[in-house]
């Protein structure tokens, strides 16, 4: 009876909706301006109108009729599946044999207006190059250009600068990296603080002489120890035009690896440095190191008001073609761009390398001649064997004739007669010697040019600036704007190849480990940022400031400028040297347990009922962390919450910015753990063993999972005790699947363990929405089946290693140079397999002797119950030259084609092209990866990046380590071979395209009715989801899953006090939800001018997501709803006033008018925004 009652309700209500809903509809069609009639008179064609629309209302009513139909089957499932637990209580097996939990009476909804749908369908502003075209293009033949052995003989007139004479703009600059074949500690005091030291005196002595700077973690470094004459000298410098800092990021950060929360911190924590004590903006970018180049860089640097960019390091085959069409300087043009807001100015260097003999024209051996640096005695000589010759009266003409007939050759490239010549290398000008000795012999040779008429040039140093502005004179444009005959291009530079077959494509995966523990501290760091932000302003609304740790601020900037410092080109990429790795890895850390410790007093204070009795004492911490790490290069162990009769409480915090519903699972000491809600109410608890082998379980610590549904960015509170009467808790089933009859296993009461011998037959876990199938043989994933398809689909998990070549030429950190075809792996023994089950997850645990996967799957609505939660555990310290991957093959028909992402920003078609090599089809997976046709897409997300691939149709392939012996020959001395035991981390979503077929299921049913119906009343004709060329976005589902995937839930419990634990309750900071196709990437407090403690005001970074519709809606498990990119800021923030609304730069560089206060702000899909607040 109770049971139909709560149907009948479910049922009205949604009838309640829908009827609502339709009335709306009709009110708008019947009121709206543009389609009232005037006056009162109809006119033939206004009849015909009404006609029309008298005949879509009956078309509504009919489809209103199918829609409470389609409610009425939605209902019925529900009843079916036994959705609605008959206890109101107990999870409960159903008939096909599925748990069921109790319905959680918390009705959700998905709701994407059909317009927010349209970006991804629309159409794109035009391009001249698109990169997939250019590949397709292009033979990619190593054929030899003679000196310039890459490209091809350039010749010109020498009449040609008769009329226009050539200006030539000679760059003095120096490569630093922070951190490669010695720490950022060690190239500091062996050679960066020299570099600077010399800088201010050497440039001081010539006006004439010029200088760029890039990275600013080392500058900041010097300045912390320079005196005032040395500071005021620079703001000097740099006020004159003789310096300039260039990008202005804490680093040059990698492209291939790198997320994009990080990109745009560590450029926040460079410009927000500068501009507080330099009040320097930077105006261009300079990318000479990064091993190749992404899409989002231009964007950032748009957005951050940069206007104009400089690259290098590019596949020498695109090189070549670029500098054939004379296409070397283009607009950057974002993909998705639907006009050419996006724009930006980029000239591509044209030569081997960004070093002095690659970079004054095209020939290496007469370059190096004017790298004074090399004169005879230094410890560099040129590899060509024809030494520089200081420059002399006697010698002036010829050098200078010599020089000039490079730089006009190079200037042919190009469409300008305006040339940029880079002077330096890595870690160049620490000497004063060389200041002297490249300074005056060039300023020698431009005295002769210049005063030579008959030469036609004008020959100067320069900053990266100066030249970029006088090609835009040059072509009688503004700064930043697109000359006139200038081609635009979109798409990627991956992969990059700098000679032969020697494709950079190692470097995506080289020492996952760290690249793991990147995105764990970007997630904290972020999560930080936004407690810390909200805590300070409740503190001040409250008035307690005072007593609210705000020096914590200290914490946060170190962890920004560490984890700034990690995406350095040589850091996250993996490309150090062992000891610097490690002193990254030590600073990682370090910043790990100060964001823990932000988290954890931001936490305390934001929970308290009552503020009044809050205390903070630094020694006495008011929550325990959810894990430690005793190592940097060790895996974490989650902390143990010892219960007994009294409760313990626990702390979750939520990261995502939407409401989320998910499995939690904390170690507990007792086997008779209860969990109850914040009020009280009891939760069902899935107990499992905690395993310390494949057959060996735990006496003492035990698995409580519990379904949880916490608020957005917020805190939630619950209950643990050990209860004798815990009716809630259910057992898990486990079953060993062993290979033979040698182990013997036991299980520990209350835990029992049934085993089994393997046999080849597939076996099965489930959950009410997903089915699985497992090789009997392998233990591996073969399929996967969801609720409302008919269908199974094969995906087959299966493992392979490549080798390394025999030649001379092997793989390393960078490059990726296999002996051939992958392998499958094999090992002599079959693997113990464990299968687990029970009421909120089921697992499958399958243990191999170099890697450990568990593939889970939650039994809960919405997102958190709808993708396979993936853990391989690789270790391979025994291997040698192997490199392990992870390769999924299925039946989806995706041909040639798959979809990488670039930066977790957004996603770059890719084609696997026959005529590359294995290697070059390799491509950065920072985020996620998908193949599709028109029935399914299969993504898989990763929480750390990889190398990606798909080598045939219906596959994507993974790589996982790679344990390397030697070096490979591109300046870092080493192998890899300090692999740690590593936890790669996946998502992998199976979605239904619904452009191949209707919907299915009930869910999705009524979700495409109720579109379709918007959709037609108010004029917007759903398009069917096409793949469209050099476009494509995931799911709004998609964009969740790798959300939950990277963000993850901290579980913090309260350490047990003495007096007692005051009353806690719910922190939930959002009072309306952010519309779902937003991010909010950052809440970030604004430094103060003293730098250790924070400002009055925060910086709020969004992120508006592109999406594509064409795949079947799933109930989210939360309320979601679009809103066109529309947002009410001041009504945002829960127990807040909002006093200041100003739009900024993406890094605050730039302040635009502020907004009043109850303004509605609007992002376009794809864009990024930063705003200035000030809340209390």
């Amino acid at each position: 009876m109770k049971l139909k009652k709560q149907v009948t309700v479910c049922g009205g209500a949604i009838f309640c909706v829908a009827v609502f809903s339709l009335y709306l509809m009709l009110d708008r069609v019947q009121h709206d301006p543009a389609r009232r009639q005037n006056g009162g008179n109809f006119p033939r064609s206004q009849i015909s109108v009404l006609q029309n629309r008298i005949e879509q209302l009956e078309q509504l009513l009919e489809e209103n009729h199918q829609i409470i139909s389609h409610i009425k089957d939605s209902v019925l499932e529900l009843t079916d599946t036994g959705a609605v637990s008959p206890s109101g209580h107990l999870p409960f097996r159903s008939a096909n044999g599925s748990w069921v939990l109790p319905f959680d009476g918390r009705p959700t909804f998905l709701s994407v207006k059909p317009q927010d749908c349209q970006f991804a369908l629309g159409r794109r502003g035009q391009t001249d190059l698109q990169m997939l075209d250019v590949y397709s293009l292009l033979s990619f033949d190593n054929v030899d250009g003679g000196v310039w052995k890459q490209g091809f003989e350039i010749t010109y007139e020498p009449s040609e600068w008769d009329s226009e004479p050539l200006q030539v703009f000679v760059v003095p600059h120096s490569h630093n990296d922070p951190g490669w074949v010695k720490t950022f500690d060690k190239y500091y005091n062996d050679q960066m603080q020299h570099i600077f030291n010399n800088m201010v005196v050497k440039l001081a002595e010539d006006p004439r002489r010029k200088f760029i700077l890039s990275e600013i973690s080392f500058f900041v470094k010097w300045w912390d120890s320079a005196d005032a004459h040395k500071q005021e000298a620079i703001r000097k410098l740099i006020l004159g035009g003789q310096l300039e800092i260039v990008t202005g990021g804490w680093v040059m950060t990698d492209e291939a690896n790198a997320h994009y929360f990080a990109m745009i911190d560590q450029l926040i924590e460079g410009h927000q440095w500068l501009e507080r004590n330099l009040g320097v903006i930077p105006r261009s970018g300079w990318a000479v190191d990064p091993f190749g180049h992404s899409a989002t860089m231009p964007y950032l640097l748009k957005k951050a008001n940069v206007t104009s960019m400089l690259i290098q390091r590019i596949h020498y085959s695109i090189k070549k073609h670029f500098s054939s069409t004379r296409s070397l300087e283009f607009m950057w043009r974002q993909a998705w761009d639907p006009e050419s807001g996006t724009d930006l100015f980029c000239h591509m260097m044209p030569f081997y390398s960004y070093d002095v003999p690659h970079t004054c024209g095209p020939d290496p051996k007469i370059c190096c001649q004017f790298d004074f640096k090399r004169l005879p005695g230094s410890r560099v000589n040129c590899p060509w064997k024809v030494p520089p010759r200081a420059i002399t009266d006697a010698n002036v003409a010829e050098r200078a004739n010599v020089l000039l007939d490079q730089y006009r050759k190079k200037s042919k490239l190009f469409r300008s007669k305006v040339v940029l010549i880079p002077l330096g290398d890595d870690f160049r000008y620490d000497k004063s010697l060389e200041w002297d000795q490249q300074y005056i012999n060039y300023q020698k040779l431009f005295d002769y040019m210049n005063s030579h008429p008959e030469m036609h040039v004008q020959a100067q140093f320069g900053t990266l600036t100066d030249y970029f502005n006088a090609v835009y004179k040059a072509n009688g444009v503004s700064q930043g704007a697109r000359p006139p005959g200038y081609p635009v291009l979109s798409g990627d530079f991956f992969a990059y190849a700098d000679r032969e077959d020697h494709y950079w494509s190692g470097y995506y995966t080289s020492r996952p480990f760290y690249k793991n523990l990147d995105r764990i501290l970007e997630s904290h760091l972020r999560g930080a940022e936004i407690l810390y932000s909200l805590a300070v302003s409740h503190a001040r609304h409250a008035g307690m400031e005072g007593r609210y740790p705000t020096s914590d601020y200290s914490l946060l900037t170190d962890a920004r400028r560490n984890i700034g410092l990690f995406q350095h080109h040589d850091a996250i990429a993996g490309t150090a040297k062992e000891a610097v790795v490690t002193d990254y890895g030590t600073r990682l850390l370090r910043s790990l347990i100060g964001l823990k410790r932000v988290i954890i007093n931001a936490a305390h204070f934001l929970i308290m009922k009552n503020k009044d009795v809050y205390r903070f004492y630094q020694t006495e911490p008011f929550l325990e962390t959810d894990d430690r790490r005793a190592t940097q290069d060790s895996l974490p162990q989650r902390t143990l919450i010892e219960l007994d009769s009294s409760p313990r409480y626990l702390v979750l915090f939520n990261p995502v910015e939407q409401e989320r519903l998910c499995v939690v699972t904390v170690l507990v000491n007792s086997a008779k753990v209860r969990v109850l809600t914040e009020d009280g109410q009891t939760l069902p608890v899935q107990l499992s063993a905690q395993w310390s082998s494949a057959v060996q379980m735990s006496g003492e610590v035990y698995q409580a999972s519990f379904m949880a549904r916490l608020p957005a960015l917020g805190l939630a509170v619950f209950h643990l005790y050990d209860s004798v009467d815990s009716p809630m808790t259910l057992r898990s089933d486990t079953l060993l699947r062993l290979p033979g009859r040698s182990q013997t296993v036991r299980g520990v009461d209350p835990l029992p363990v049934r085993s089994q011998i393997a046999d080849p037959q597939p076996f099965y876990i489930q959950t009410q929405s997903l089915t699985l199938a497992f090789s009997g043989t392998t233990g591996l994933l073969e399929s996967i089946r969801r609720k409302d398809d008919p269908q199974e689909v094969r995906v087959q998990v299966q493992f392979f290693t490549y080798g390394t070549r025999p030649s001379k030429d092997k793989s390393g950190a960078y490059l990726f140079l296999p002996d051939g075809n992958a392998k499958p792996y094999t090992q002599r023994d079959p693997p113990i397999v464990r299968v687990v089950e029970g009421p909120l997850f089921a697992e499958v645990v399958t243990y191999y002797q170099h890697f450990q996967q568990t593939v889970r799957i939650h039994n809960v609505p919405g997102v958190d119950g709808l993708s396979l939660d993936i853990t391989t555990l690789v270790d391979i310290r025994d291997q040698t030259n192997k490199e392990l991957s992870m390769r999924l093959h299925t039946d989806i028909q995706s041909e040639d084609t798959f979809y990488t992402d670039l930066n977790g920003f957004q996603i770059q078609p890719r084609r696997y092209f026959q005529k590359l090599p294995l290697q070059a089809n390799f491509y950065p997976m920072p985020t996620m990866a998908y193949i599709q046709d028109s029935q399914y897409r299969l993504t898989l997300h990763t929480a750390q990046a990889l190398g990606v691939t798909s080598l045939a149709s219906g596959q994507l392939e993974v790589m996982l380590d790679r344990r390397l012996m030697q070096d490979d020959n591109r300046g870092l001395g080493q192998g890899v071979k300090d692999n740690k035991r590593t936890a790669n981390r996946f998502r992998l979503l199976l979605e239904r395209r619904t452009s191949s077929s209707r919907p299915v299921g009930s869910y999705a049913k009524v979700s495409h009715m109720l579109n379709k119906i918007i959709s037609h009343v108010f004029g917007d004709t759903e398009k069917e989801a096409v793949d469209s060329g050099p476009v494509s976005f995931p799911s709004l589902l998609s964009h969740m899953t790798s959300s939950i995937l990277n963000h993850e839930v901290l579980a913090l419990p309260v350490i047990p006090k003495k007096r007692g634990v005051p009353p806690l309750r719910t922190f939930a900071p959002l009072a309306n939800a952010l519309p779902c196709d937003f991010r909010l990437l950052n809440l970030r407090s604004i430094q103060n001018q003293d730098a250790q403690s924070p400002s009055l005001y925060t910086a709020l970074l969004l992120h508006r997501l592109g999406l594509d519709c064409g795949l079947e809606a799933q109930n989210p498990g939360f309320n979601c709803t679009t809103t066109q990119g529309k947002l009410a800021v001041s009504a945002l923030f829960r127990g807040l006033d909002l006093q200041l609304l100003q739009p900024m730069s993406l890094t605050l560089m730039y302040s635009g008018t502020p907004l009043s206060n109850s303004s509605i702000i609007s992002l376009e899909p794809m864009e990024l925004s930063t705003y200035k607040l000030k809340l209390r």
